[in-house]
């Protein structure tokens, strides 16, 4: 399947799925992209089912096949996937770490209990690791967003009608530098740079908090008044990249704006963007960039 690259190109009518088969299941957090999936795997007559977690899916998953669970309910989830014949599986969408008071233990998780305890310690991609070992010890093949579904990827080049400045090329080199050594520890998958200075790096606020403090740093004069500023988005080195992608979407070019940035720029095939035409409308609308850049930029 080619990619799009030119800022008017449309997507396929028929998003293809690849690698599965067979009846995929969806174990679903917050945003769009897991019914983006599961359209995507209608549409090529591949069955789904959804286990949506309450308090995080979006109940538009009601459109599919689909169980709701309690954080904390793992027998569920497995008696959902498997009477559904799922094998294949994807793990997507936000969530946020639940509070002990809200987590119901079912018979499925007293068996787990020792895997639930190993998640109460250590970063994101400690947890995520480990959550992913354990749904292929039970027999499960764990899938990225981007291998089911190749079109959710950046793909390299610029998307949008402006492109990056000599300027701006300089604020993301920087800028992927420092994501790349951030990472090391387990902080953040994005910063943002202006003029070689760094005025924010995402911490467990996410991206679109950030970008808002951002905007308030801009206002308070703050800024040191450096130029427009490059929001860059990667992976962190050694990062489960099957379950925890960083993604854009159209609230990031709304944020981006807001804070007065000059674009944004993704680790080209490893970052997700969510509502593909809605996100450059609006990086066109407000005349920001969208670049995914290459390996020898991002690894620079």
């Amino acid at each position: 399947m080619s990619h799009r690259r030119a800022a008017d190109s449309q997507p396929s009518e028929a998003l293809k799925t690849t690698k599965v088969t067979g009846p995929l299941g969806i174990i679903a957090g917050r945003g769009s992209l897991p019914v983006m999936i599961a359209n995507a795997a209608r549409a090529d007559n591949v069955p789904v089912h959804i286990v949506g977690i309450q308090g995080e899916a979006d109940s538009e998953i009601e459109r599919f096949p689909h169980t709701w669970i309690k954080w904390g309910e793992v027998g569920k989830v497995f008696s959902a996937l498997d009477k559904s014949g799922c094998k294949d599986l994807v793990i997507i969408g936000g969530v946020t770490r639940p509070h002990i008071k809200n987590v119901r233990i079912d018979f499925g998780a007293v068996k787990a209990l020792p895997f639930l305890l190993s998640l109460r310690k250590g970063g994101d991609d400690r947890i995520l690791s480990r959550i992913v070992r354990f749904f292929e010890q039970n027999g499960y093949r764990v899938h990225g967003a981007g291998d089911v579904l190749p079109e959710l990827l950046v793909p390299e080049g610029t998307l949008t009608r402006l492109s990056p400045s000599a300027d701006d090329k300089a604020d993301m080199a920087l800028a992927f530098k420092v994501v790349r050594a951030l990472g090391q520890f387990d902080i953040g998958q994005a910063a943002v740079i202006a003029s070689g200075y760094v005025l924010a790096l995402e911490a467990a606020e996410g991206t679109d908090a950030m970008l808002e403090r951002c905007a308030e740093i801009k206002r308070r004069g703050r800024s040191h008044g450096t130029g427009p500023g490059v929001l860059v988005k990667a992976p962190k080195p050694g990062q489960e990249e099957r379950v925890d992608m960083p993604t854009i979407g159209p609230e990031t070019m709304l944020k981006a704006a807001e804070a007065g940035l000059s674009g944004v720029a993704v680790a080209a095939q490893r970052v997700l963007i969510a509502d593909y035409n809605r996100t450059l409308e609006i990086a066109n609308e407000r005349k920001l960039f969208i670049y995914g850049a290459p390996q020898e930029e991002t690894d620079a």
